[in-house]
C-alpha cells in the first residue's frame, strides 16, 4: 500500500483512562462500520488495498492516554476527506471516553516531488561535465592517442616506430617508458625490459648513436653498467633522483634529455650529484622521423673542448622537435636547420705558426673582416653574423622591429614589427629566418610557412590554432639564454 498511497491521514486521540493500541484499532473499525456505506467500509477498503494499515502510537500519563493515528489512503481527495472525518465520530475507546481530531491530511506526492527536485539538483551539479574541449585540445588528444597506438617492436622488444631506421636511439628500461616517449613525440625509444640487457639492444648500440635514458634510482645505474659492458653507449641521461621516466611530465622529460652527458665523461662510481655537475650536451633525439645529429664536432672543428666534446651554439628547443600534424610536411631535423642558421659564420683569418701572417685580401669581406692584433688574436666587427647576433640586436635591444634573413644570415628586410605580415608576404628573395621583436601571431606564422621560412625567433608567442610542422619557432629568451 505504501507504494500506491496518495495521502496520509494524521489524527490525534485523547482517552480518559488507560487504553492500549489494540483498543484504539478496534474502536476505529467498530465505530466506523456501516457509517459510510459499503463502498467506504474500512475493512473492505483495507482488503482491496485502497487504504493501508492503521498505525497507532499511544502513551498513558496521570490516568489519561494520548496518541496519534496514521492511515495511508489510495482514495481520491473527496473520499479521503470523508474517511478522515469519520474518525472524529469515535467517542469511546474500550471503557473510556475518547476524542479524535484530524490534524492534517498530507499529500504523499508532494513529499515525493520535493525529494525528486532535491535529487535532481544534486545530479545537475555533480553528474554533468560542463567543460567543453576546444579544437586545439581535440587535436592534441587524438594525436596523443595515435602516437600511443603506434608502439612497435624491435626483435620482440617494445620500441618506437623510428628505431628501425633512425641513426640515433634512446634506450629506456620498460614498455611504459617507451609509451611516455611516444606520448611526447619521441619515436626512437627502445626498452631493455629489465636489468638483463638483451642481445638485440647490444647489437643495435654498435650501429647507432645511443642515449641511455634511465630511472634515477639504483636500478637505472645497474642497467647502465651492464649496457656499457655489452654495448656501446654514447650519451647518458637520468630522470630526477627517485623518479621514473614514465612518471615525468613533458617539461621534466625534455629537460632531462637536454642535460644528458657524454658517457666517457661519466664516472659510474660517482654519486648522482656528480652526474648533475657534468657538462650537458644536445638532445640527440629523433622526434620527427629523421636522424638526430651527434652534438660532438670533428676533432679538427674550432671550439673543441680538451675532452673532444663541443657544445653547439644553437639552442635546444625540444618543444618544436616533437610531432606537428604528423601527417607529412618538412621532415628536416630542427637541429640541422639550427646549425645552418645559427652557426658561427665568421670569416676570421687564422694566424700562421709565427703569429704574423696577414689576412688574404681576395677572400676577406671588406665590411666584415677582422683586424689582426699584435699577439695573434682576432677581433670581430659590429655587424651581426649569426642568427643569435640578429636576435640580440633586434629583440634584445627592444627595437620593436622585424628582420627577414637569408641562408647566410644576411638582412633581406628590416621593417617595424607592425608591418611584419606585409614584409613576409612581399619579401624578395628566399627568406629562411624571421626575427621579430613582438608577439608571433597565427596570421604571421601561416604566411611564413607559405613563404618557406624555416625558423622564427620572436619575443613571445600568441595562441595558435594550427602550428605548421615546417616552421621551427623559438622565443628570444630561450635562444639568448642557451
Amino acid at each position: 500500500m505504501d507504494d500506491s498511497a496518495k495521502y496520509l491521514i494524521h489524527a490525534r486521540i485523547t482517552a480518559d483512562g488507560v487504553v492500549e493500541r489494540s483498543d484504539v484499532v478496534g474502536a476505529v473499525f467498530g465505530q466506523t462500520e456501516g457509517l459510510l456505506g459499503d463502498e467506504l467500509d474500512l475493512r473492505d477498503l483495507q482488503q482491496s488495498s485502497k487504504i493501508g494499515r492503521i498505525d497507532v502510537q499511544i502513551d498513558s500519563e496521570n490516568g489519561q492516554s494520548f496518541g496519534e493515528i496514521t492511515i495511508a489512503s489510495g482514495l481520491d481527495k473527496v473520499e479521503t476527506s470523508i474517511l478522515a472525518a469519520s474518525l472524529e465520530a469515535i467517542t469511546r475507546v474500550g471503557p473510556c471516553e475518547a476524542r479524535v481530531e484530524v490534524s492534517d491530511i498530507e499529500d504523499m506526492r508532494t513529499a515525493k516531488r520535493r525529494e525528486v527536485v532535491e535529487r535532481a539538483k544534486e545530479l545537475l551539479t555533480s553528474s554533468f561535465d560542463e567543460s567543453v574541449m576546444d579544437s586545439t585540445e581535440i587535436l592534441s588528444e587524438v594525436r596523443e592517442a595515435n602516437r600511443v597506438e603506434r608502439i612497435d617492436e624491435y626483435r620482440g622488444l617494445p620500441a618506437g616506430p623510428r628505431v628501425h631506421d633512425s641513426d640515433a636511439i634512446v634506450v629506456v628500461e620498460g614498455r611504459a617508458d617507451v609509451l611516455t616517449l611516444l606520448k611526447y613525440g619521441i619515436k626512437n625509444g627502445v626498452a631493455v625490459e629489465g636489468t638483463n640487457v638483451p642481445d638485440a639492444v647490444a647489437d643495435l648500440t654498435a650501429e647507432r648513436t645511443v642515449t641511455a635514458f634511465l630511472d634515477g634510482d639504483r636500478g637505472g645505474e645497474l642497467i647502465l653498467r651492464e649496457l656499457s659492458q655489452v654495448g656501446d653507449v654514447d650519451y647518458v641521461a637520468f630522470a630526477p633522483e627517485g623518479h621514473s621516466v614514465e612518471d615525468l611530465s613533458r617539461h621534466e622529460l625534455m629537460a632531462a634529455l637536454r642535460e644528458k652527458v657524454p658517457f666517457d665523461s661519466l664516472d659510474l662510481d660517482a654519486s648522482a650529484d656528480d652526474r648533475e655537475d657534468a657538462d650537458a650536451s644536445g638532445l640527440g633525439v629523433a622526434t620527427d622521423g629523421s636522424a638526430a645529429p651527434a652534438p660532438d664536432a670533428p676533432p679538427s672543428a674550432a671550439g673543441e673542448s680538451p675532452e673532444g666534446v663541443s657544445t653547439p651554439d644553437a639552442p635546444s628547443v625540444p618543444d618544436e622537435l616533437v610531432d606537428g600534424d604528423d601527417l607529412g610536411g618538412d621532415e628536416r631535423d630542427g637541429d640541422e636547420r639550427a646549425d645552418e642558421l645559427d652557426g658561427d659564420d665568421t670569416s676570421e683569418t687564422d694566424a700562421d705558426a709565427s703569429g704574423g701572417a696577414a689576412a688574404d685580401a681576395e677572400t676577406a669581406d671588406t665590411d666584415a673582416a677582422d683586424a689582426e692584433s699584435a699577439d695573434g688574436s682576432t677581433r670581430e666587427t659590429d655587424r651581426p653574423r649569426s642568427l643569435r647576433d640578429h636576435v640580440a640586436a633586434v629583440v634584445g635591444e627592444g627595437t620593436n622591429r622585424a628582420r627577414l634573413l637569408d641562408a647566410d644570415c644576411g638582412v633581406l628586410e628590416d621593417v617595424p614589427a607592425a608591418d611584419v605580415f606585409d614584409a613576409v608576404s612581399d619579401a624578395d628573395g628566399s627568406p629562411v629566418a624571421l626575427v621579430l621583436d613582438g608577439e608571433l601571431s597565427q596570421r604571421v606564422l601561416d604566411v611564413a610557412a607559405q613563404r618557406g621560412i624555416d625558423q622564427i625567433v620572436a619575443d613571445s608567442e600568441g595562441e595558435y590554432v594550427k602550428r605548421p610542422a615546417s616552421v621551427r619557432v623559438v622565443t628570444a629568451d630561450r635562444m639568448l639564454s642557451a
